[in-house]
């Protein structure tokens, strides 16, 4: 009875060596990098859906704008709160879910910002230029925050799909993640008028 409990003593003395020898380990620490990355990106949005009510608030005092503009970021902020992703979860297929929904709310802020330029008065005042100094900067921290992910996504699906890291992902249930990708005609430069 002693000798057999040594026995199995042993062998998982052997089997945890061998485990952390195919990078199970590795693949728990960059999986945990890859959800630390998805939670700065989804803090970075949630940046930009909080500025987006003093936002309509501040061009709700203009008289003569275009309800109908402010009432599309409304409804588009919505529909992107909408969806929301776990992120032990994180397939391919739910990352593009998650951008779909934000991508909307990206095309309702540019037509916005669009029109505010035809608004002289609204962008000269500083409570306006101070909010769109701040969704710039959010914008820009949603552009890192998303390449830090893609980076810490490339990482960990690079890792698991080489061999013999492989086999111990596949034994322990460790699936690629998604990638944010360019947003629909990103490939195409814009057209510039004058």
């Amino acid at each position: 009875m002693h000798m057999r409990k040594l026995k199995l003593m042993l062998l998982s003395f052997v089997a945890i060596g061998m485990l952390s020898s195919c990078g199970y380990n590795s693949m728990v620490e960059k999986e945990e990098n890859v959800k630390s990355k998805w939670a700065q990106v989804q803090n970075q949005y949630q940046r930009r859906m909080d500025l987006i009510p003093n936002i309509v608030e501040s061009v709700k005092g203009s008289a003569n704008f275009e309800k109908s503009t402010l009432e599309a970021v409304v409804q588009a902020r919505a529909e992107a709160t909408k969806v929301t992703i776990d992120a032990n979860d994180l397939s391919p297929e739910k990352v593009a879910q998650f951008q779909k929904a934000q991508e909307g709310l990206t095309g309702a802020l540019s037509k916005f910002m669009t029109i505010v330029e035809q608004y002289p008065d609204l962008k000269s005042t500083q409570q306006f230029k101070d909010l769109m100094t701040e969704l710039e900067g959010t914008e820009n921290r949603i552009a890192v925050a998303r390449m830090e992910f893609n980076n810490g996504v490339q990482d960990y699906n690079t890792y698991i799909r080489k061999f013999p890291n492989n086999m111990t992902a596949g034994m322990f249930g460790f699936a690629q993640k998604g990638y944010f990708e360019a947003e629909t005609g990103a490939d195409k430069a814009p057209k510039v008028k004058f």
